[in-house]
């Protein structure tokens, strides 16, 4: 059984909020992407920080019975994507998170950012 865009968000948000992640951010990106419906964005105090957060998404979507597409970067744990299909959680050191700026090129012209 697929589970739905808006439970796997919800799953996404309530393991990152757990974990007690700064700055959490949601972007719906249909308009705009044809890999994913949402983005998630959510900085770490530490590479620690970083990696258990992204660890929290992976193990309660694993819980869900449903397993990642992919996870990139949990080695360095500056910047952790866990790629959930509909749904794709960025996880940053606040520093890289700052510097790919990638908030800012979701952002179309149109909207206020």
């Amino acid at each position: 059984m697929q589970a739905s865009t808006e439970t796997i968000k919800t799953m996404a948000l309530e393991a990152i909020n757990d974990l007690k992640a700064l700055n959490v951010n949601v972007m719906d990106v249909r308009k705009k992407a044809s890999f994913t419906d949402y983005m998630i964005f959510a900085s770490g105090s530490s590479n620690r920080h970083v990696k258990s957060i992204a660890e929290s998404v992976v193990q309660k979507s694993k819980d869900a019975d449903f397993s990642p597409n992919g996870i990139e970067g949990a080695d360095q744990g500056e910047w952790v994507l866990v790629d959930l299909g509909d749904v794709v959680v960025h996880v940053m050191l606040p520093q890289t998170r700052e510097y790919y700026d990638l908030e800012k090129l979701w952002c179309s012209d149109s909207e206020d950012s």
